[in-house]
């Protein structure tokens, strides 16, 4: 192994790299690349939004003749949601988060040499990079990107001459998006696999840490629903280059009849959200599996109810594939339909709640370690239980009419999903920047990040619940012709204000995590004095993971101060990895 090690050029260990850290590392720097691009979108619509006749520079500099004197048109501005919402969603949260760390532990906390399939993850990850040039690309073209909403609701994605953003951007839109779905497909199989077949010796399924079954039942998701969004797009792409009317009927464009008849809006509805709902679990479940083994770790607790959280993730995993039609409540859905879609999204908050107690349980009494990962995983806690508790208004079909795409829709989601989702993403960065990259983050940049990130967090989506209860409509770039809603002018001024110190907030943890990785203090194997394989490896990476035989294990992931009968801890010390031998007497794990 060492051997080959040595032979690597730069281009087999840097660029085509089939390491599976390599490749995590690739996965991360993309996605935190692409999740600037995101954000700052982000900045500039909420400009507008809160100062909607002043003149910006900033506007004018970054988004050019598309713009009048600095004053950002509507069309523009639908892109820009559509785009941030497309990038934060998919090249950030599912394969920046996911991609990220399913490829660093899943052979490291599982004992195998690398993936199943080292190729097939190096093609994983270059298609990833392909579709992210696509989708930045189409920022570029004359008329402007996808404007459609980042659902691509059809007709506006299906008729090219409908708006300026429904020609060559929407087109290159679904050719990025058709590149994401085959890599996350390759992955999401090569993660299941190397699962299921490559566990060392010892490593039962029972003894999986939480992150395992997590990143596994989250690929399991993805091969599931992501096939359903290909078959979308492609129909999506017949009905505007082929003259099919899969979505289309009884269409009038400026007083002329189209040709389109017996086509629905809705079944693209039905395909997009059978994906759109899961996607929200393969966004939230690798986050939520972060936080188990970052909670246990700085707990000095073991998890509790060890065995309910995985049936907690089983269960989140199949009600979720069975719910997608509470994004459809006002559709002219079937109201029968519509009480069984409540039925199974209220159903979904019992996993939902499991999961939330089960970690405030193992905080309880801890002996806490407030380092910043840990803080990102209470945090991912708190916003996980703020965001889902909304969720209840919005999966029931009365209550949904009267909030339904305002911007208590926006404020739930990004709470329970998008923000939660980064709290966990961060959390994990923290936590396993040692085994990364071999050093230490500067733990104070970390607090001050944390504590910026999490104020501002509140800051811009709690007030955002009460505008939309006051029937404030989303996606309006202008709220200055109702007047109406002229008292709400000063919440959206404020919550302006709170996202733009949250974004340079992310400037923070950019520099800490850039510099870190050349100037930060040198980790040792297992600073966090934690049980699972990966910090049996050493520091320096290898080719292989481990220098000799592949370490058998011996218990679950999470004894963590364990005691006997007279307090004393039984191995000597408040941690026992996985590989240590179990003492005569000692009862297995």
């Amino acid at each position: 192994m060492s051997d080959h090690h040595h032979k690597e050029t730069f281009v087999t260990k840097y660029i085509f790299s089939q390491d599976h850290k390599m490749i995590s590392k690739q996965f991360l720097v993309t996605g935190i690349f692409m999740g600037i691009i995101g954000g700052f979108m982000s900045m500039l619509f909420r400009l507008q939004i809160a100062w909607p006749d002043t003149s910006f520079s900033i506007i004018e500099a970054f988004l050019g003749n598309h713009q009048t004197d600095g004053i950002m048109n509507p069309d523009m501005y639908l892109a820009l949601v559509t785009i941030h919402g497309t990038i934060m969603v998919f090249f950030v949260l599912t394969a920046g988060l996911s991609g990220t760390f399913s490829n660093l532990l899943i052979p490291l906390q599982i004992g195998a040499r690398d993936m199943a399939s080292g190729f097939l993850n190096m093609v994983s990850y270059w298609l990833f990079f392909l579709s992210s040039v696509v989708m930045v690309i189409s920022l570029f073209v004359e008329a402007g990107p996808a404007s459609a909403g980042w659902t691509i609701y059809p007709p506006l994605s299906a008729l090219p001459q409908a708006i300026p953003g429904s020609g060559t951007g929407m087109t290159l839109w679904l050719v990025s998006m058709a590149i994401f779905i085959a890599s996350s497909l390759i992955g999401s199989l090569n993660y299941i696999v190397t699962i299921l077949n490559l566990r060392t010796k010892g490593m039962k399924m029972t003894r999986l840490p939480l992150t395992m079954w997590a990143f596994f039942i989250t690929a399991i998701i993805g091969v599931i629903s992501f096939p359903v969004l290909l078959s979308a797009a492609l129909l999506l792409i017949f009905d505007r280059s082929f003259g099919t009317s899969f979505y289309l009927s009884d269409i009038f464009i400026s007083g002329e009849v189209l040709h389109y008849q017996g086509g629905s809006p809705v079944l693209f509805e039905h395909l997009f959200w059978f994906l759109g709902h899961p996607e929200v679990y393969i966004i939230l479940l690798p986050a939520l599996g972060i936080s188990s083994e970052v909670i246990s770790t700085n707990a000095r607790k073991p998890i509790f109810g060890y065995r309910a959280m995985i049936g907690s993730i089983m269960a989140i995993a199949f009600l979720s594939t069975i719910v997608w039609g509470h994004h459809m409540f006002i559709s002219g859905m079937n109201p029968f339909l519509g009480s069984v879609f409540t039925f199974t999204t209220v159903l979904i908050a019992i996993p939902s709640a499991v999961k939330a107690f089960n970690y405030v349980t193992t905080l309880w009494k801890g002996n806490l370690q407030l380092n910043p990962a840990m803080l990102f995983s209470i945090g991912l806690v708190s916003t996980f239980v703020t965001g889902g508790l909304t969720g209840l208004v919005l999966g029931d079909s009365a209550l949904d009419i009267n909030v339904h795409d305002t911007y208590f829709v926006v404020a739930h989601f990004h709470l329970v999903m998008g923000v939660s989702a980064l709290l966990g993403m961060f959390a994990g960065v923290y936590h396993w920047f040692p085994k990364m990259y071999g050093r230490m983050m500067n733990k104070t940049l970390g607090y001050w990040h944390f504590w910026l990130t999490m104020i501002t967090a509140y800051g811009v989506f709690f007030p955002m619940h009460f505008i939309g209860l006051a029937g404030l409509p989303r996606r309006y770039y202008t709220n200055t012709n109702f007047p109406m809603f002229d008292d709400l002018a000063d919440i959206n001024v404020f919550m302006t204000v709170m996202a733009l110190v949250g974004g340079a907030a992310q400037l923070i943890f950019i520099a800490n995590f850039f510099i870190s990785m050349y100037r930060g203090q040198k980790a040792t194997q297992n600073p966090w004095n934690s049980n699972t394989l990966e910090w049996t490896t050493p520091v320096e990476h290898i080719h292989g993971n481990w220098p000799g035989a592949i370490p058998e294990v011996h218990r679950w992931a999470y004894d963590y101060s364990k005691t006997d009968e007279n307090g004393e801890y039984v191995h000597g010390q408040d941690f026992v990895p996985q590989t240590t031998p179990l003492l005569d007497g000692e009862e297995p794990s």
